[in-house]
């Protein structure tokens, strides 16, 4: 068996940091839409998830990819792969 049938693909999310008060991790939340089962209405379901920031470059309204990783911490299991929009300054 070869090196690339071993390697599992690694999920990615996209979602915006709401917070970033700890070191080297954010909050970041990840809204996604599903069909309620009866009644066929659209709602949005949300998830915060603990993404690791090595640089502590990622800020609070940045629009972020995060991408699974080995467990970090007890909560933390993701680490932010790119950035996708920078917040807004108003």
């Amino acid at each position: 068996m070869n090196d690339t049938a071993k390697t599992a693909l690694k999920r990615t999310l996209v979602g915006k940091v709401v917070s970033d008060k700890m070191d080297k991790t954010v909050t970041v939340l990840v809204e996604r839409q599903m069909k309620h089962p009866l009644y066929g209405k659209y709602i949005v379901r949300s998830k915060k998830y603990h993404a690791h920031d090595e640089t502590n470059q990622y800020k609070e309204g940045d629009t972020v990819e995060i991408q699974e990783s080995r467990p970090l911490s007890k909560t933390k299991a993701w680490t932010v792969s790119r950035l996708v929009e920078a917040a807004r300054i108003i």
